[in-house]
């Protein structure tokens, strides 16, 4: 039977969640992605019409508009992204779509804030959009249960080889012993 854990607050729930992923994932948060990590979660989890969104449609809206509505609209396209190939990886099959079109396109927002002109959040997107698979791991590592993987082999497969994340190798390591050789000969570590 699961323990019973009490928090003094949602924030505190969150956190606890978060820190948990990452030790499970083997990946190390510095307070500002973790943070992020926990809010993002606190902002989007209570929101059902996320999986009606066309993101490349708001991505390529959000990069025509300006100003304020511009950085609200691209941090909301790699939120998205984030918690699609973290959480909810199903709607990558759902949509026809691998799931490194999520990384790639929340990767592509990310960037865009980070090169934009408020200096303060800058360097905060920069690193999201530079540890993306990172923290799309400790999503992923949220969503696993128990002993069970995170993954199947052939989604571990995908997702190492597209994306190089260290959770979809680990998980590809309890399937097979076999290295994985992407095309053209290159070895992943």
């Amino acid at each position: 039977m699961s323990r019973l854990i009490l928090e003094p607050s949602a924030t505190a729930a969150w956190h606890r969640v978060v820190t948990e992923a990452a030790c499970q994932a083997q990946c190390e948060l510095d307070e500002q992605r973790e943070s992020y990590l926990v809010f993002l979660l606190m902002r989007y989890l209570r929101r059902p019409e996320l999986v009606r969104s066309v993101l490349a449609l708001k991505f390529l809206q959000a990069l025509l508009s300006h100003g304020q509505m511009r950085r609200e609209s691209l941090q909301e396209v790699g939120d998205q992204c984030l918690i699609f190939a973290g959480l909810f990886p199903e709607q990558a099959e759902r949509r026809r779509v691998r799931l490194s079109y999520f990384v790639d396109l929340g990767r592509s927002a990310y960037g865009d804030l980070a090169g934009g002109p408020h200096a303060g959040s800058a360097e905060l997107f920069h690193t999201l959009a530079c540890t993306f698979v990172v923290l799309t791991d400790v999503l992923r590592a949220i969503r696993q249960r128990g002993d069970s993987p995170a993954m199947t082999a052939l989604q571990a497969a995908e997702f190492s080889l597209e994306t190089d994340s260290t959770l979809a190798r680990r998980v590809l390591r309890r399937y097979t012993r076999a290295t994985l050789v992407a095309p053209g000969g290159h070895r992943r570590h």
